[in-house]
């Protein structure tokens, strides 16, 4: 697995009449962790749909590694890119390990069997996201947190080189949650990921961006980002951003019942 480049470049993407995102430009750099975040609808799912090729934008284009994504083979770009998606889809009458050996899928023909080396993949992405225990188990029997945790090991045994995320730590408890960003921080690949929680985004991303009604506001380092102002703009509540002084990450701790400070109109916070 090597790291991939990935380049979104003046995007626009639209419903009817509706912008969903507007003129968005981003780059993940080869093993960059690189964050999404911003209020519901703010436009992070139809952007990462655009980055995996399911959104065909209206106007600019997605380059992975140079190359139009909408001109890569299927199967090339199967072997580079995996998603996860918030929507889990239709049940799989299948067992965890047949799932997550979907992933193998872009890397064999139409009715290769699994190889010696597949099923260390397979067991390898069931044991870093802690289901080994669940290989046998049918995946429609499964809990929300325990599906999540199997969709992201088959994303994991496909060996991409870019992995898009949409809210991955979704159903998940705390352990998990870190133990699942973790998994991506360490590994030799790209990352895009859509996430909620700022602490985490602070944390594990390399780079932030910031997303409000389908255009980007902020961009840069989570100390860069991550500020009352901000805060306060983008989603309107009232917070306090301190370093942590074990993590070095900046903390944010949100004031329930003060109001946010009035600000200015929007600007782009991103850094000079």
């Amino acid at each position: 697995m090597t790291a991939t480049e990935l380049a979104v470049e003046g995007v626009t993407l639209t419903a009817g009449a509706r912008h969903l995102v507007r003129d968005v430009s981003l780059t993940a750099r080869p093993g960059e962790v690189v964050g999404l975040v911003g209020p519901n609808g703010s436009g992070k799912s139809s952007l990462l749909r655009a980055a995996y090729r399911v959104l065909r934008p209206d106007a600019g284009c997605v380059r992975v590694d140079g190359a139009d994504a909408w001109s890569l083979p299927v199967r090339r770009l199967a072997r580079t890119v995996a998603a996860v998606v918030q929507e889990a889809g239709a049940d799989f009458d299948l067992t965890v390990r047949e799932v997550v050996a979907m992933g193998r899928s872009p890397h064999k023909r139409l009715l290769d069997g699994d190889t010696a080396e597949d099923l260390r993949i397979i067991g390898s992405a069931l044991e870093s996201v802690d289901a080994g225990d669940l290989a046998e188990r049918s995946f429609d029997r499964l809990s929300g947190g325990e599906r999540q945790r199997v969709l992201i090991a088959r994303a994991l045994a496909q060996q991409p080189s870019l992995l898009v995320l949409d809210e991955p730590t979704n159903h998940l408890d705390i352990r998990h949650q870190l133990e699942v960003l973790g998994v991506l921080r360490r590994l030799p690949a790209t990352v895009l990921i859509a996430l909620h929680d700022l602490n985490l985004a602070a944390y594990y991303c390399d780079r932030l961006y910031v997303l409000r009604a389908g255009e980007v506001t902020a961009r840069g380092t989570p100390g860069e980002v991550l500020t009352p102002r901000l805060l306060a703009e983008v989603y309107g509540v009232a917070a306090e951003v301190a370093v942590h002084p074990r993590t070095g990450a900046p903390q944010v701790t949100f004031l329930p019942g003060e109001s946010a400070p009035p600000v200015m109109a929007m600007s782009d916070h991103s850094p000079s």
